[in-house]
């Protein structure tokens, strides 16, 4: 008989990485990395830090696979809401293959697994700074309220998310504006 923890495929990622720039999500963050497996899906994947130059950077690569009503690679980490509060948006700087992601949300609205807010970026072969206005996230579901109240943040999502494709995006900063 399979643990919960084995047939969930949820890989928990020891990502403290310290204070050095509390306004940088990516450095305070406690990432966990998790993919469609935990409801049936075959997307296979990482979430690592690396070193590029002078930046430690968080990266999410991997097979995203729409087969077995899966589609999706995630890495995220929990927020408190204090630190959304009196802020507009999202800023962070990626780079990538090209191909498009996610920055998804969860906030004390979304009770179910499957919702969130999210908003779409392109990340491209070099480092580009991208801002998220809160007003622009859509809600996954009907059952959401129409827009995402900052103050009720609980996590971030980085996401490869929704067709089958290779996925590789980098961020080396993430922080509200």
């Amino acid at each position: 008989m399979k643990t919960i923890a084995a047939s969930l495929s949820i890989l928990f990622l020891t990502l403290l990485n310290g204070g050095a720039m509390a306004n940088n999500l990516i450095k305070t963050g406690q990432w966990v990395y998790l993919t469609d497996r935990v409801m049936g899906g075959i997307s296979e994947g990482t979430a690592q830090f690396e070193d590029q130059g002078i930046d430690q950077v968080i990266r999410l690569s991997g097979e995203v696979s729409t087969a077995n009503n899966g589609g999706f690679i995630q890495v995220r980490s929990p927020v408190l809401w204090e630190a959304a509060k009196g802020k507009t948006g999202i800023r962070l700087t990626v780079k990538g293959n090209g191909d498009q992601y996610f920055l998804h949300i969860r906030s004390t609205d979304t009770r179910l697994p499957w919702h969130y807010y999210q908003h779409s970026f392109q990340a491209s072969g070099a480092w580009s700074e991208i801002s998220l206005p809160f007003e622009d996230f859509e809600k996954s579901s009907s059952l959401l309220r129409a827009t995402l109240g900052q103050s009720k943040i609980k996590t971030i999502g980085i996401v490869a998310y929704g067709k089958d494709y290779s996925a590789d995006v980098s961020v080396k900063r993430l922080e509200f504006y």
